[in-house]
């Protein structure tokens, strides 16, 4: 078995064991310590694990997003989570639509049945400008190019103002501690979206459980609704019960 082979099964590994030591890899690939030692150290300085005493873990924090236009590109999942989401919405409700990929395609479901939407999404107000019985409010502020989104001060100042019925409220990350963001602005502008709404309903697939980013968003009991596209991995399902929120997968 080459170095590379082994790299990709203690990467397989990883993902189901959660972690591995020095002696497993020894005896399991049937190389020497030294073998086993260089592996770890190429792989970390890949960014592929983290190692600890006597072995290595998968690393829990995400610091890399993909730009807007690459995540727009995996559609799948989020399609039908925000095809369930559209289910929620009623003739005349007043909603907020957090950026994302996901809650874009809230905006390209929802029928127009007179509702007022607010967003900072530049993508999301296009979207709206073709569906004549729905009212957009456009957040104002300072233009983040590669998440497209109106973020800073004024955007934060605009909202204070702002009382609505649902909030589709999107995450880079969730672990048992709460939701994560990437950067210090987008997690008070969420935080401050929460506070704006009557109900909060949280759109996250799978690939978004057991990430953590460099600042946390909220805990668990300020969201009411989770959509997702899978059965909750654990502890999430207990979690979900812990505090009440309402979980939906949506069909595939």
């Amino acid at each position: 078995m080459t170095q590379e082979e082994r790299i990709q099964s203690i990467v397989d590994y990883l993902k189901r064991n959660h972690n591995i030591s020095m002696e497993d890899i020894c005896t399991k690939y049937e190389v020497s310590y030294d073998t086993a030692r260089r592996d770890l150290v190429r792989m970390e300085s890949d960014g592929l694990i983290v190692r600890v005493r006597g072995g290595a873990i998968l690393p829990s924090m995400t610091k890399q997003i993909s730009s807007y236009k690459e995540r727009l590109t995996d559609a799948g999942s989020k399609r039908s989570i925000a095809l369930a989401a559209t289910s929620l919405i009623q003739s005349g409700d007043y909603l907020m639509l957090d950026t994302g990929t996901t809650t874009q395609y809230i905006a390209e479901f929802m029928p127009s049945q007179d509702n007022v939407v607010v967003t900072n999404s530049i993508d999301i107000a296009a979207i709206l400008c073709d569906k004549p019985q729905t009212r957009t409010h456009m957040l104002g502020g300072e233009l983040h190019a590669w998440h497209r989104y109106a973020f800073g001060p004024r955007t934060i100042e605009m909202l204070s103002d702002i009382r609505v019925d649902k909030l589709f409220l999107g995450t880079c990350g969730i672990t048992a501690e709460g939701l994560f963001a990437p950067t210090v602005e987008e997690a008070y502008l969420k935080r401050e979206m929460i506070k704006r709404a009557n109900q909060v309903i949280l759109l996250a697939d799978s690939s978004k459980f057991e990430k953590t980013l460099f600042h946390r968003v909220c805990p668990f009991d300020d969201i009411d609704v989770l959509i997702t596209d899978a059965e909750l991995p654990v502890p999430f399902g207990k979690i979900c019960t812990e505090y009440d929120i309402k979980v939906i997968v949506a069909a595939g």
